[in-house]
């Protein structure tokens, strides 16, 4: 079944995590999506790899945590925080691309 990643979350966001990382926090509505996400992998390396333009080694951790039924998703920023270039300091808007993921449970 497709299920739009929004459609079953409650929060989305992204966040520095030290200058040179970013977190994606994907929050569920409930656990039953949580774990059904899970089961399927269907948040994996090759998703955020193809979403974020990145390599593998650019992928710290994807952890589950079920006691908060969340996701989250640790990367390397291409440029860090406040550097020249980078347009995002705070790392608040880099979750954008998950808003428009559709999953196949």
């Amino acid at each position: 079944m497709k299920t739009k990643l929004t459609d079953i979350t409650d929060v989305v966001r992204s966040k520095n995590s030290g200058p040179y990382e970013l977190t994606l926090d994907i929050m569920f509505k409930t656990f039953e999506d949580f774990e059904k996400v899970c089961a399927a992998k269907a948040i994996n390396e090759k998703l955020i790899c193809d979403l974020y333009k990145i390599t593998p080694d650019k992928i710290i951790n994807i952890i589950d945590f079920k006691p908060a039924k969340s996701i989250k998703v640790t990367i390397k920023r291409p440029i860090c925080s406040g550097d020249l270039g980078e347009t995002d300091v705070y790392g608040a808007q880099q979750h954008a691309p998950l808003l428009d993921v559709v999953l196949d449970l």
